[in-house]
């Protein structure tokens, strides 16, 4: 009896990955798994679950179920939401633009530089615009940096100026010019209505009429910054989420390496 049971489990549930009908895992092999969260302008109640289910159905979710909501404030509620996906992705035919260097290690960066490029690499950076957060760019530059990856201002072949938030472009750039900076670094943490795309590009376009774009290496970095969306905006390099000092760092010094040597 159990020998049948176990050959039946087998048959139901189709344990083969297929790369080109990618779905979630969750309990077995494309289940559809997932879980979401949301909040709805609607009032806490019978009603609110029955929506909530309703549009998971037109997202695309078989077996919707509400396991957990609450009034937030009146007249809003969050849920927490499971269902199973009917949709898959074609994973074996997704490319993602990535920065092209290889990682290295502080000390490796800094024998890099001392090989290849000779002197101290300048490099400023800041929270541009209206962005009060420094979070982003103190994990990339201050001495200590952030989850046991030590920041730029450590790095003995760099010579680095953490500008702090709010900082305008104008300013930004007179003390790029004032240093004689090779590289700007630019975080930007509160996107919301898209406003890191319009700021971002406001600095490229100054840089432009100064005639110093193609004189410096520019990277942007930031939760919803991906290196594709950066070279779109007219920077070298994007970083986001996971990124650390070890990243940015490898990258600027082998990208000088290649404009200094292997032009």
């Amino acid at each position: 009896m159990s020998g049948g049971l176990y050959s039946m489990d087998q048959k139901d549930f189709d344990q083969t990955l297929d790369l080109t009908k990618v779905k979630p895992y969750g309990d077995t092999m494309n289940d559809g798994k997932t879980q979401l969260s949301f909040t709805l302008p609607v009032p806490c109640g019978d009603e609110a679950i029955e929506a909530a289910k309703q549009l998971l159905k037109k997202m695309g979710f078989e077996n919707p179920q509400v396991v957990y909501y609450k009034e937030l404030t009146e007249g809003f509620t969050f849920f927490n939401c499971y269902g199973s996906t009917v949709h898959t992705v074609d994973y074996s035919t997704i490319h993602v633009p990535k920065v092209e260097s290889t990682v290295m290690s502080m000390q490796e960066t800094d024998d890099f530089i001392k090989e290849h490029i000779g002197r101290k690499i300048i490099a400023i950076g800041a929270s541009t615009g209206t962005d009060a957060h420094t979070v982003g760019i103190d994990a990339i530059m201050n001495m200590k940096g952030y989850a046991g990856h030590y920041g730029i201002e450590r790095y003995e072949m760099f010579e680095a100026l953490n500008m702090g938030s709010q900082v305008p472009n104008e300013e930004f750039i007179a003390k790029a010019i004032e240093l004689k900076a090779d590289v700007l670094l630019v975080s930007q943490t509160v996107t919301q209505k898209d406003v890191h795309i319009k700021n971002l590009t406001e600095l490229v376009e100054m840089l432009e009429a100064e005639g110093l774009r193609d004189k410096v290496i520019l990277v942007c970095g930031g939760p919803r910054i991906t290196h594709e969306l950066a070279q779109e905006l007219g920077y070298d390099a994007g970083f986001g989420m996971n990124s650390y000092a070890d990243d940015v760092a490898s990258y600027v010094a082998q990208e000088m390496d290649r404009r200094l040597n292997h032009k």
